[in-house]
């Protein structure tokens, strides 16, 4: 089978080139060579996170690896016949759980299975897992992909320790996700958490949110809080607008010095940010749904074309051919179409 030749410092030129384009050829079958990774970053080539990611993709498609270790610019992986499994990814730092997932979830989608994932699930760089549980995942469901996660520890920065377990299961009806402008907010809500801090931590960065929202918005605000221990400290909110299409999210991470009050405006301001174009998708699920639009097909807008949107678009056409089509540019409001590729 020919090979998928892609050049890692394309676009971004991130982790996200390997995550998606690794997942693609789980999903096809096709041997995958990658070439430059990271190569314009400070520190180029595999981060020790992204080889967890990698590893898991092996596992599940008992694939053949070579450039697989930590600072290596290329990486050949060579899938074998993927089958549903448990998979353990045991991240010993803060490596973020959600990227991993955003790695795994497209090609389990495929096979079904289950994972347990120990490491960071709100750390800097990377989506919360709150935010990948009530607003990645409540999109994936429209399309009829069916994913329950449990968040069983927190890991925070620098220590991680957190713990995230749940199944996937096989993706049997593709439904194509139309999704441009959203009409009407029905409410917000939100969970707010702190972690081995006391329990006012989570409860002004949730009070300071929905005062916030509540400036701008006469509609029902219904933050939880939630704490809890693990193995350091750590606190952060995730908000979000349930419309009459999709959820819009905008979240924000605690640190040492930073009022709690300031983390709450922070979360609720990035959310009315995200709200104001008036498009069904806020531009960190824009990039996510790429992979799985390749498969549904859809048309939706999103509140602004990003880098790494495009980037995702690029990974998946150099296995799909020309399947986008991507209106806007960067930094502006977009719309993505396809009508989607059956592997």
């Amino acid at each position: 089978m020919e090979w998928v030749e892609i050049d890692g410092s394309y676009g971004e030129g991130g982790g996200q080139i390997l995550r998606t384009s690794v997942a693609l050829s789980v999903i096809t079958g096709r041997p995958l060579r990658i070439y430059n990774i990271r190569a314009n970053r400070p520190n180029p080539g595999l981060r020790p996170q992204h080889l967890h990611g990698i590893l898991a993709l092996k596992e599940l498609s008992n694939a053949k690896v070579k450039g697989a270790s930590v600072g290596s610019t290329e990486l050949e992986f060579i899938p074998g016949k993927p089958e549903a499994k448990h998979i353990r990814v045991p991240i010993k730092t803060a490596g973020s759980i959600t990227l991993i997932l955003q790695a795994l979830l497209p090609a389990m989608a495929f096979t079904g299975g289950s994972f347990e994932i120990t490491g960071g699930t709100d750390v800097p760089w990377s989506p919360p897992v709150d935010y990948l549980k009530h607003i990645t995942l409540h999109a994936l469901q429209k399309m009829g992909l069916n994913v329950e996660l449990e968040v069983k520890r927190r890991g925070h920065y620098p220590k991680g320790g957190g713990l995230v377990v749940g199944r996937v299961e096989p993706w049997e009806e593709k439904k194509p996700l139309r999704a441009l402008k959203w009409e009407r907010i029905e409410c917000f809500a939100g969970i707010s958490h702190a972690t081995n801090l006391p329990a006012h931590v989570a409860e002004r960065q949730a009070k300071a949110a929905e005062e916030r929202l509540r400036e701008v918005y006469d509609l029902p605000v219904a933050i939880d809080t939630e704490v809890s221990r693990s193995l350091g400290p750590g606190s952060g909110i995730v908000v979000w607008a349930e419309t009459d299409k999709l959820r819009l999210g905008g979240d924000a991470l605690g640190r040492r010095g930073k009022p709690a009050e300031v983390v709450g405006r922070e979360a609720a301001d990035e959310l009315m940010g995200e709200l104001k174009p008036g498009m069904a998708v806020d531009k960190f699920l824009g990039d996510q749904l790429v992979p799985f639009l390749a498969f549904a097909g859809g048309k939706i807008g999103v509140g602004e074309v990003t880098n790494h949107l495009l980037t995702n678009v690029w990974v998946v056409e150099r296995f799909f051919g020309d399947i986008f089509e991507v209106e806007g540019k960067i930094g502006e409001v977009g719309v993505i179409k396809t009508s989607g590729a059956l592997p």
